[in-house]
């Protein structure tokens, strides 16, 4: 059995990637801000013989991050992908942030990364040498590991990293940023078996995006469904882009 963390796993991505995994026979640990969210994603799951715990947390505080992680172990003894897919995109032209907004912002979109990362890094490790040291025991020490015989770790970017949006300033900056946080820990976990792949879709129907824009502005034919990023994950964790790391793959709508 798989295990896998996802963030913001009561919201659009966020489900949809928990559900697209569980699908796969991954046991899923679901961490966010809304409890009641998350056991909606976790009944749904369970009733479809899946495993799945839910894990109140706020990822912009460290030591809720270091607990979800500790809760991870605890109940699953591994973890083998962490998915972040949480986030927040208010519409205030850059002039007009509050710093207390513009910290926000940031802390939401990278630091929270940059917190899971910590966190699950030495877990990830700790596998990677278990790994190594199974294939000694079994006398096959020139066998190769998988590329990520550590861990996966999954960061939702966005298209505001290489298209700015006005009003989306801040959001931009941060996914620009976690793009470069994807790409300097995938070298420093390839030795590591440790994978960090980055997946940035344009605008996708999720209530955050709604928020912004309404049906008239911008109908749901024109744009990604929560399903399209979540097979895109798939793909980064488990198939097509599985030794993919460093990267940040951008995503549009099907044509």
């Amino acid at each position: 059995m798989k295990v896998a963390i996802v963030t913001g796993g009561g919201g659009g991505i966020g489900r949809a990637t928990a559900l697209a995994l569980a699908d796969l026979g991954y046991a899923l640990v679901l961490a966010g801000r809304t409890p009641g969210r998350l056991e909606e994603v976790a009944e749904q799951i369970k009733r479809a013989a899946g495993r799945a715990i839910c894990v109140p947390t706020d990822v912009t505080q460290p030591q809720d991050v270091d607990r979800l992680v500790r809760q991870a172990r605890e109940e699953y003894s591994r973890i083998d992908a962490v998915i972040n897919t949480a986030g927040m995109a208010p519409m205030i032209p850059t002039p007009d942030i509050l710093p207390t907004q513009w910290r926000e912002i940031l802390e939401v979109n990278l630091s929270a990364a940059f917190y899971l990362t910590r966190a699950v890094w030495p877990v990830f490790r700790n596998q990677h040498l278990e790994s190594q040291s199974d294939l000694h025991e079994h006398g096959r020490s020139g066998a190769e590991l998988g590329p990520d015989s550590g861990g996966v770790i999954v960061h939702i970017s966005s298209e505001s990293a290489r298209d700015p949006f006005p009003g989306l300033g801040a959001y931009g900056v941060a996914k620009v940023a976690l793009n470069m946080l994807t790409k300097v820990t995938a070298q420093e976990g390839e030795p590591l078996g440790i994978r960090v792949v980055g997946i940035a879709p344009a605008a996708v129907e999720t209530p955050m995006f709604r928020a912004l824009m309404t049906e008239e502005q911008v109908p749901t034919r024109e744009i990604l469904a929560p399903q399209d990023v979540a097979e895109a994950v798939v793909g980064a964790v488990t198939g097509a882009m599985r030794y993919a790391s460093g990267e940040t793959i951008f995503i549009h709508r099907r044509i």
